[in-house]
């Protein structure tokens, strides 16, 4: 696939290249610092992480796609929260001369994929600066995650 170099002779080949990205939201929590800091749990924190994926096009040919992570953390024991973290991950995309069929897979499957390894280092620094060991977030299947969005919007339609 073309990624828009300007190297491809192939004006008709597929292509797909990211005109910017940039942070669109970050919020970090730190609810009960510094007692939160102090104490330490004596057994890991029940973390939870939640990730979506939006789009929109912007013009023919060009998607502003948001990648968003939450990731929330407690101490289930003194039931208490401890961190929550709220990043929402944004790239403009432009994609050229694909069938029209293929162009929402590419831009909720391939698009996030690419932007996932900026958010999850942006995660990682957001809580290790809040003062908790750094969370790495593990790879995201985002194809299971678009075939679970069909899935769902069908069963709507139904």
């Amino acid at each position: 696939m073309n990624t828009q170099n300007g190297n491809n002779p192939d004006a008709n080949a597929p292509g797909l290249g990211i005109l910017g990205q940039y942070v669109k939201d970050l919020s970090f929590e730190n609810p009960n610092a510094p007692q939160s800091l102090m104490a330490q749990p004596e057994q890991s924190p029940a973390v939870d992480v939640q990730i979506n994926v939006n789009a929109k096009p912007m013009s023919e040919t060009d998607y502003e796609v948001e990648l968003k992570v939450e990731v929330k953390a407690e101490d289930k024991r003194a039931k208490r929260m401890l961190f929550l973290l709220d990043v929402t991950y944004a790239g403009v995309f432009r994609i050229t001369n694909v069938p029209k069929e293929s162009v929402q897979p590419l831009v909720l499957i391939e698009c996030p994929r690419l932007l996932f390894p900026f958010v999850r280092r942006i995660a990682a620094d957001a809580i290790s600066e809040g003062g908790f060991p750094p969370i790495m977030l593990q790879p995201v299947d985002f194809a299971a995650l678009y075939r679970a969005r069909a899935e769902s919007a069908a069963a709507t339609k139904s």
